[in-house]
Formats: C-alpha cells, sequence, structure tokens
C-alpha cells in the first residue's frame, strides 16, 4: 500500500485525543492528509456545525466518538446514564453528516468513517446502554450510506473490540492477569489488535482505492466471533 493513499486529503477527526483519535491523526499524516484534529465534546446541537466550518473544505470525515462504557445491569440503567450516553455517541452523528455531506453530494466526492464498536453485534451483559448507542451508529450508517452512494459519496464504519487504545483498554487493563487470560480464552488471536492495525485498516477504506464499500460495517475484533 503506498505511503501516500490519502494524499492531499484534508480530513477531519472528532474526539482527536480518546479512543482511536490520536493514532488514527498519526497514520492518516504519514499518508499525506492534511490533518484537523476536533477535542470538542460535541454535545451541543451547535457544535458539529462549527467545527466544520472552522475546518472548512472537509474531504474525509472520521466520526471519531467515545464515552466511558456504563456497566449497568439492564434493570438499574436511569435516564441520566441512557440520555448522557446517547448524547455523547449518536446525537452528534446527523449533525455532523448534516454539515459535511451537502459539499460532498455537490462535489460528488468525500467519505465518511465512523469509529463503532462491535458491542453492538453481539449481545454481552451489563451494557444495554452503551450497546444500544453503538448498535445506532451502524443502523445509522447503514442507512445513510446507501442514501448517498448514488451521489459517489461513501459511508462506513468500523465495529471493533479488543483494539488497543487509551479509552476503552489502558494500560491497567491491559496489564491485568485477569485481562491477559480473557484474551487468550476468548480472542482467536491471543492479543488486541494494535492500534496502528486499525489505524491503516481506516486510512484504506478512506482511499480511493476504497470506492466500492458503501454502508458497511467491518467487524475488527482480534477474530472475536460476530454472531
Amino acid at each position: 500500500m503506498s505511503n501516500q493513499i490519502l494524499l492531499g486529503k484534508r480530513v477531519l477527526v472528532t474526539h482527536a485525543v480518546a479512543f482511536m483519535g490520536p493514532v488514527l491523526c498519526e497514520v492518516f499524516a504519514n499518508h499525506g492528509a492534511t490533518v484537523i484534529p476536533s477535542t470538542d465534546p460535541l454535545i451541543s446541537a451547535d457544535a458539529p456545525g462549527a467545527i466544520v466550518a472552522e475546518a472548512g473544505n472537509v474531504d474525509i470525515l472520521v466520526a471519531n466518538l467515545a464515552i466511558s462504557a456504563p456497566s449497568t445491569a439492564a434493570t438499574e440503567v436511569s435516564e441520566e446514564e441512557w440520555n448522557d450516553t446517547f448524547a455523547a455517541l449518536v446525537h452528534p452523528l446527523p449533525r455532523l453528516f448534516r454539515a459535511v455531506l451537502p459539499s460532498m453530494i455537490e462535489r460528488r466526492s468525500g467519505k465518511i468513517l465512523v469509529m463503532g464498536s462491535a458491542s453492538a453485534l453481539r449481545g454481552m451483559k451489563r451494557t444495554s446502554t452503551y450497546s444500544a448507542a453503538r448498535g445506532a451508529q451502524l443502523a445509522y450508517v447503514q442507512a445513510v450510506g446507501a442514501e448517498v452512494a448514488p451521489h459517489n459519496v461513501q459511508v462506513n464504519a468500523i465495529a471493533q473490540n479488543f483494539v488497543d487504545n487509551p479509552t476503552y483498554f489502558p494500560p491497567d487493563v491491559q496489564s491485568n492477569p485477569k485481562f491477559q487470560e480473557r484474551l487468550k480464552r476468548e480472542v482467536p488471536l491471543g492479543r488486541l489488535v494494535g492500534a496502528r492495525e486499525d489505524a491503516e485498516f481506516a486510512a484504506y477504506l478512506c482511499s480511493e482505492a476504497a470506492n466500492c464499500f458503501v454502508g458497511q460495517v467491518f467487524p475488527v475484533c482480534g477474530g472475536w466471533v460476530v454472531r
């Protein structure tokens, strides 16, 4: 793969210091992109439009949204937990899309990649709020991806789990013997997917070589079986 597959592309990365943000910014820049990192939490309804306006022309939007995943029994999930999780992970998406899609459609060129979670694809205990929000992200991508494909705009998502990142698998978690045993037991690779491995795949999906993918959700889980 050429080191310049994103040469000349302007890329807006949201939540740039969380989740996959840092490595995405690094890898995309290495591939020749001009990276515009945003650290705005995007909770305000006006924030997505504002960061897009400030960024100027955007060829690629990487919607990298993160929140500490609640671990609450379904019977104990509060209104506050549910609303806060959707406010952080779901509500920014249509606002971001409304801000970038009109110019992409007019130019007949553009890509949006949502960095999501495989928690939406496999039932896990005590993750009802988080999984529902991540599932809403993926459903939104599938619908909008099909809608804008005729305009030569590609919208896709990565649904990941067991990928090295500072938000969900910080060093103290990775060094825990119980977690290491869990990796050996549940993940065929026996290890986390490397952050750069994931980011390189993201870069490919945002390159011209991946124009054939529209409204797709790609699991990246270290061989973890998605049922």
